[in-house]
């Protein structure tokens, strides 16, 4: 069966909620991609202590990764007694689900308001993050000038979102760090360094005024600020990841 690797032991509810929620957490990623970040910072918002497993996106991928994830091949693998879970995302809801003791919630407790949330980060994983990277590796001038439109475009529905869901509050989720602030706040770092390269502000005060509030508290919460890389060194890994892709695209002939 196609999903049998994911599927295999499973633990039953009663165990996942008892001693072995606090053993055998490793995370399989890269410093650099925002789909990690987003793992570790639940992990951090939880006081979970977890195993870092670094995979090298510039050269072949590995044989944990090829093993543990055999659908998409993609990392972040997140491993919690032996069993491989994939996609950020619904590594973000696993997490809430299994350590219900500590921190507060990262979806909401109200359905409205979780599906709300869920609608969000889809936009943001479907939508705005697709647009951004061709930002970042489109082969042509025109191609980039339609991603950025597309950003442009992006940074205003999020900023309206955030004034929905934030009701006034400093987070998507409120009081506390949430679902969408996750999502798309593992975006940061690569949001500046793309502004940079095309030498426009995305988040600015004139189009964003509330996300810009945003980003300054979230890249300075405790969960956050030890996961979001440098600028500088993502920058240099963004040019050096952009070369092989537009490599890997071009022609053979």
């Amino acid at each position: 069966m196609l999903l049998s690797p994911f599927m295999n032991k499973m633990i039953c509810g009663c165990e996942r909620k008892g001693d072995m929620a606090e053993n055998n957490v490793k995370v399989l990623g890269t410093w650099a991609s925002p789909f990690v970040m987003r793992v570790k910072i639940a992990l951090h918002l939880k006081s979970v202590r977890y195993e870092d497993a670094e995979e090298d996106l510039l050269a072949p991928k590995s044989e944990l990764l090829l093993k543990s994830n055999p659908v998409y091949k993609k990392i972040p693998v997140f491993f919690h007694a032996h069993n491989p879970i994939c996609e950020s995302l619904i590594i973000l809801q696993y997490i809430d689900e299994v350590w219900t003791t500590s921190a507060s919630s990262i979806l909401p407790s109200d359905p409205y308001e979780r599906s709300q949330s869920r609608f969000c980060a889809a936009y943001v994983d479907d939508k705005f993050f697709p647009a951004l990277r061709r930002l970042l590796i489109g082969a042509t001038e025109e191609d980039k000038k339609a991603a950025l439109a597309e950003v442009v475009e992006g940074m205003v529905v999020l900023e309206g979102a955030f004034g929905e869901l934030s009701k006034g509050k400093a987070f998507f989720g409120g009081d506390n760090i949430g679902f969408v602030d996750i999502a798309l706040g593992s975006l940061l770092g690569w949001i500046e360094v793309i502004g940079k390269q095309c030498e426009t502000k995305l988040v600015s005060e004139a189009k964003t005024p509330r996300l810009v509030q945003w980003a300054e508290c979230f890249s300075a919460h405790e969960a956050v600020k030890d996961v979001l890389p440098d600028v500088d060194k993502l920058a240099d890994f963004g040019l050096k990841l952009r070369a092989k892709v537009l490599k890997a695209l071009a022609p053979t002939n």
